[in-house]
């Protein structure tokens, strides 16, 4: 049996996210039963260099919304990445799921050879449907929130492996 592009795209964002979304909500209680102030955490990195938890989970929402829009050739919804709180980035969570929820298989299904766009600074980046889902969102998508999960256990949320693969 093959499997489709909305396979290999939509359910995997859903999981992954509504998984983030549980690591987050630990982290919430983490922060209020230790008496850490929530932006410390929000504005944690793993490096000086690096993209803080907050760019982190908007990333990963804009990664998992753009494909899903792109596959599916409908436009990709804009969100403005002011989320300041838990409670922000869980609506924003939220609202990506929902969108990629009301993503129809017959939408994306096909899409392998559709010819995907990302705007960048410089120029273009010009992709067919399957490398752009095998071989940059789907990386992309997991750094974001592998990355995100690392932030947090770095900073002592007691979460592990079962945590970031979530229930079956």
């Amino acid at each position: 049996m093959a499997i489709s592009m909305y396979q290999a795209s939509v359910p995997l964002f859903v999981k992954m996210l509504g998984n983030l979304s549980a690591i987050l909500k630990k982290a919430a209680a983490y922060a209020e039963a230790k008496k850490i102030e929530p932006r410390v955490l929000l504005d944690a990195r793993l490096a000086p260099d690096m993209l803080s938890l907050t760019r982190q989970v908007q990333i990963a929402s804009d990664t998992a919304k753009g494909c899903g829009a792109r596959l599916a050739a409908v436009d990709v919804p804009k969100f403005e990445d002011n989320e300041s709180s838990f409670d922000d980035l869980q609506a924003r969570i939220a609202k990506t799921i929902e969108f990629l929820n009301g993503l129809k298989a017959q939408q994306i299904d096909g899409s392998e050879e559709r010819e995907v766009t990302i705007p960048t600074r410089d120029q273009p980046l010009k992709f067919q449907g399957l490398p752009y889902l095998q071989y940059f969102v789907l990386p992309n998508f997991y750094f974001h929130v592998t990355t995100a999960y690392a932030i947090l256990r770095h900073n002592g949320l007691d979460v592990g492996k079962m945590d970031y693969l979530g229930a079956r």
